[in-house]
């Protein structure tokens, strides 16, 4: 019988190739169609207070959870299992938009177009481009390539390592909770403060494992290691955001740019620190920032498939460590305990 850990990391793998090559589903984006539900669910029980915010966060995740429940358990055998953890990983990714985006932000900078390009950066990121100059926009797009990449890539596939298709939905509902109601405007102070601070806490491990990816790729974008790990470790904790740092900071020193600075908000104008040395990005920067956005996804890819198939493999080894001074030793009363950890880790 094939591991059910097996099917988990080749659908991962499959999941993450199909987005490589094919990106976003082009239509009826079920993301959409989620958050489209959540804005219905929004105007119905919206309160300027944080419990409603709780509620808001508890019904939409927990659905999400519950619908990846159901689909894994659906699913039978090693083909049905590798199907629907692929086709799942497909719809949670975005790492294919996101660099055809950047690709295209670059190419309009280039050619001097700065109205499409404003145009273009709200698919990026929520900042208010109308008074952004070519340097304000290559700088955006960059901070954008760097934070996504973890949020589009690296978070889902970990999470769907850690918890198949549950983790899939779930991550990707947090972190599109995040995105609609998760900020210091007037109207979500309250009622977006759970989604914010569970959004934060989804990220924690998935943008420091984003950041070291970033840094093991560095070389390949002309960049350098050392650079990119002392600009997180100098950086990285003046930033606002503790997950959003590390990214942006390893980001910076590995591309040889200072972010930050002043970033200007629909609710609000905020003084970014300066993250990393030399100057800042420009069209080509963000270009680079594409690239590395790419290297970094493909790197996530190959932790979440090891990740995938490591934790049951070391349950067994235990399991079958503990079988023989069990079986040779007095009864202890815990006979049940060494197969039920073992078991519980192979889910």
């Amino acid at each position: 019988m094939i591991a059910p850990s097996l099917a988990r990391a080749a659908g991962l793998f499959l999941g993450a190739a199909a987005d490589a090559v094919v990106g976003d589903p082009r239509r009826g984006h079920p993301v959409a169609g989620f958050g489209a539900l959540a804005a219905a669910l929004e105007r119905r029980g919206y309160a300027d207070r944080r419990g409603a915010g709780v509620r808001h966060v508890a019904l939409l995740v927990g659905g999400a959870v519950a619908l990846g429940v159901v689909v894994e358990r659906v699913a039978v055998g090693f083909v049905g299992r590798t199907v629907v953890t692929a086709a799942a990983t497909w719809v949670v990714l975005g790492g294919t938009s996101l660099a055809r985006e950047g690709s295209a932000l670059a190419g309009e900078l280039d050619r001097g177009d700065l109205a499409a390009a404003r145009a273009r950066l709200p698919g990026l990121c929520g900042r208010d481009p109308s008074t952004l100059d070519a340097g304000g926009l290559a700088r955006a797009g960059t901070e954008s390539m760097a934070e996504n990449t973890s949020d589009a890539v690296v978070a889902p596939l970990l999470w769907g390592a850690v918890a198949g298709v549950p983790g899939l939905f779930g991550y990707r509902a947090v972190n599109t909770l995040d995105a609609m109601v998760g900020h210091r405007s007037p109207r979500y102070a309250r009622f977006g403060w759970a989604a914010a601070r569970l959004d934060d806490a989804a990220n924690l491990v998935p943008a420091r494992v984003c950041a070291l990816s970033t840094a093991a790729v560095a070389p390949l974008v002309g960049g350098s290691p050392r650079s990119a790990l002392r600009a997180w470790r100098r950086d990285a904790a003046a930033h606002p955001s503790p997950n959003a740092g590390p990214v942006e900071a390893a980001a910076a020193g590995a591309l040889g740019v200072t972010l930050g600075g002043r970033t200007v908000y629909a609710h609000a104008v905020e003084e970014r620190p300066r993250l990393g040395e030399g100057p800042p990005p420009g069209p080509a920067d963000l270009r680079r920032a594409v690239r590395l956005g790419r290297l970094v996804s493909a790197a996530a890819t190959v932790v979440a498939v090891a990740a995938a198939t490591a934790r049951p493999t070391a349950g067994r080894l235990r399991h079958r460590r503990r079988r023989p001074a069990h079986a040779a030793g007095p009864p202890c009363g815990t006979g049940g305990r060494p197969s039920g950890a073992a078991a519980s880790r192979g889910g």
